[in-house]
């Protein structure tokens, strides 16, 4: 399979945007023995103002990268235990991002079944922290910038477009009936209650 970077002009300048037009698309890991790819299937915006983002509390430096130029790593340590990979959303200094919450396995399979031992298929990167251990991901990847097609990237497969749902965000106290959440319809690597997913709606 041959998957192309996907440059910065690529990417759309809206939070929202930016995550319904990242479902579907790879995010790769380089590794010296090979690569390890999948195909992103639910993506979640945090856009600017939105008091659930890692950006809301202003410029940190534990947060920096999310005021990146989109594009850009953010990987964050949740609940003490998890990796997430995050990716900043709009230009430098304005922070926003999305998160990416789930992949399915294309290539380098065993060696995410490897990072994540005993786990089935389905479940390898069914949920952003798994996501993260599934590709190796922790805090040395924070910054990083996912349009140079090297190390950890986005990229894209020529191949037919899939349809995208959208449903409200999971796992939040607040700002919860946002529809801001995108994933791909009928892919049984979506994380969440399927109850939830039955509720989704097409997006435009």
């Amino acid at each position: 399979m041959t998957i192309l970077p996907l440059h910065r002009d690529d990417l759309p300048i809206d939070t929202a945007e930016l995550a319904r037009f990242m479902v579907g698309k790879y995010l790769v890991r380089d590794l010296a023995r090979g690569r390890i790819a999948g195909r992103l299937v639910e993506v979640e915006a945090y856009p600017v103002g939105d008091s659930t983002s890692y950006a809301y509390i202003g410029r940190r430096p534990y947060n920096a990268a999310m005021f990146l130029e989109r594009g850009h790593a953010h990987v964050r340590l949740t609940y003490g235990s998890a990796w997430m990979i995050n990716m900043s959303s709009e230009t430098v200094d304005v922070g926003a991002g999305i998160l990416f919450r789930a992949l399915e396995p294309i290539e380098g399979i065993d060696e995410m079944a490897a990072l994540r031992p005993g786990v089935p298929l389905r479940d390898l990167a069914r949920g952003p922290g798994r996501l993260s251990q599934a590709l190796g991901v922790g805090a040395a990847f924070d910054g990083v910038d996912l349009c140079r097609g090297h190390g950890l990237w986005i990229g894209r497969v020529e191949e037919p477009a899939r349809p995208v749902g959208v449903t409200t965000r999971i796992g939040l106290s607040r700002e919860m009936d946002r529809p801001l959440r995108f994933y791909e319809l009928g892919s049984r690597f979506v994380s969440g209650p399927r109850r939830l997913l039955d509720g989704g709606i097409a997006a435009i």
